[in-house]
């Protein structure tokens, strides 16, 4: 086996359980001879499916073989991948898809494109009822892109791997060694399309090992939890005189301090990922820079979505000052922000803020207050939570009387003292109920996990109407 590069049957036989992988159609070859491919007809289509287990998990994969065909989709190799989809929702099991392909196969034009249709379509009656897996080996171009943006998470390597619509070249005015589009680090940093971008193959198909053991098997299991032999009451003196970092706070308040981000190189200041507490799988979206951007809430809308699919519950952590102020930010912000605010507003599952720093203005209402249906909001001694600064609320309050006064400096520290305790400090929104307790840095852990074992069970009833239209 290549330290590098893996061929489709190794990439299986190095995903799942030793001797557990299962070969599905092996036997199925392409109907179509036009163009004398009669002649290059293979066992299996240039498409190796089956199941296995990851774990004590049962999962559905499908392995493109680029040395087959180029890997090319025709219609058996369409049909075969449907098939596994149809297994896999009816057993209710997540389905993972290791991409290495040329593209459709133009020789049977209609009869490929229909069937690689077919896959679009199993995909779309597929999301929110079983994980979809994407791993992206190789080339992955035009409709197999599609594939990819179809599935919940995406995975890619660094090196050796394409994802693209349009070939980079084919852009015009670019050339790939000018922008390569079509890059791992483009389609993870920029375009926002790749959840976790990999050394190689092997830290890749590791990778998908770890994820998939955080999630469901489909959307009414709950076979996402493990034993817990982290101390459930663990005190992290750590956090009582840290500087506010969300990897820090998530990855300390997790068992065994292990925190899965997703998206970690797109948008990186909103973050979110995956913990557990207690055992359970709680889905985490948090402030890791106190503004709020466009391209980082379309991030969590997405996230959140999953999570509220699946019913995972969620948790926020909040430290947030206000919307990032661009002509760039203009153009998608408000609409980023109304439909964080609605999906966050409409998921059913427990929801959980904790507020370890900021939470000022209409930005500290989106992430999770309780105005938007929080179940439990649980702040920090020194948290701020408010319009905004109280030194910026006191100048202009008190603009007037500052600019008369003889002691400028000392008039403004005894109104922002003043301002703060009545408008803008911790106690000031729980005397408001709008924050359920106030608790200190070092019990977050063991504090979160009586939280979401009070919520265990939620039952929330949803409004009938087909869907939300934002």
């Amino acid at each position: 086996m290549s330290d590098l590069k893996m061929n489709a049957r190794e990439r299986l036989e190095f995903l799942l359980e030793e001797n557990s992988f299962v070969e599905l159609g092996s036997l199925v070859s392409a109907r179509n001879t036009d163009y004398n491919l009669g002649a290059k007809k293979v066992d299996g289509d240039g498409v190796i499916t089956g199941y296995g287990l990851l774990g004590d998990r049962m999962v559905y994969v499908y392995s493109q073989d680029a040395g087959m065909l180029g890997g090319s989709v025709g219609e058996m190799h369409a049909k075969k991948i449907s098939a596994v989809y149809d297994m896999a929702m009816k057993t209710g099991a997540p389905v993972i898809g290791l991409i290495d392909c040329a593209g459709l196969r133009l020789q049977e034009a209609n009869d490929a494109l229909q069937a690689f249709g077919q896959i679009f379509h199993k995909q779309a009656q597929a999301s929110g009822r079983i994980p979809q897996i994407t791993a992206i080996c190789g080339m992955c171009g035009g409709g197999s892109a599609i594939m990819s943006a179809m599935s919940d998470f995406t995975l890619m390597t660094k090196e050796g791997s394409a994802l693209f619509v349009n070939s980079p070249n084919a852009l015009e005015g670019n050339i790939e060694s000018r922008l390569n589009t079509g890059s791992g680090s483009y389609q993870a940093q920029t375009a926002g399309n790749v959840d976790f971008l990999c050394e190689d193959e092997k830290e890749m198909l590791l990778k998908i090992r770890s994820l998939i053991s955080y999630l469901p098997s489909d959307h009414e299991a709950d076979d996402a939890f493990v034993e817990c032999t982290d101390d459930l009451n663990r005190v992290i003196g750590a956090l009582a005189d840290s500087v506010y970092d969300a990897r820090f706070i998530l990855t300390s308040v997790a068992d065994h301090e292990t925190f899965l981000e997703t998206k970690a190189d797109y948008a990186p200041e909103m973050m979110t990922g995956f913990l557990r507490l207690d055992g359970e799988t709680i889905g985490a979206v948090a402030n890791a820079e106190p503004v709020l951007t466009a391209a980082g809430l379309t991030k969590a809308v997405r996230f959140v979505r999953f999570c509220d699919a699946f019913s995972i519950p969620l948790l926020t952590l909040t430290n947030v000052e206000g919307m990032k102020a661009s002509v760039e930010e203009e153009n998608d912000l408000a609409r980023a922000m109304g439909r964080f605010t609605a999906e966050l507003s409409g998921s059913t599952v427990a929801r959980i803020n904790l507020i370890a720093g900021k939470a000022f203005g209409t930005a500290g209402v989106v992430m999770n207050s309780k105005a938007l249906g929080a179940d439990f909001v649980l702040a920090w001694p020194d948290a701020s939570i408010g319009m905004m600064d109280a030194g910026k609320a006191v100048r202009i309050i008190y603009a007037e009387e500052i600019s008369k006064g003889s002691d400028q400096l000392g008039l403004i520290r005894e109104k922002t003292a003043q301002y703060d305790e009545l408008q803008s400090s911790a106690m000031a929104a729980a005397r408001r109920g709008y924050v359920d307790d106030i608790i200190e840095p070092d019990a977050s852990r063991k504090r979160l996990i009586a939280a979401y074992e009070m919520l265990f069970g939620k039952k929330q009833n949803v409004t009938e109407k087909k869907h939300p239209a934002i």
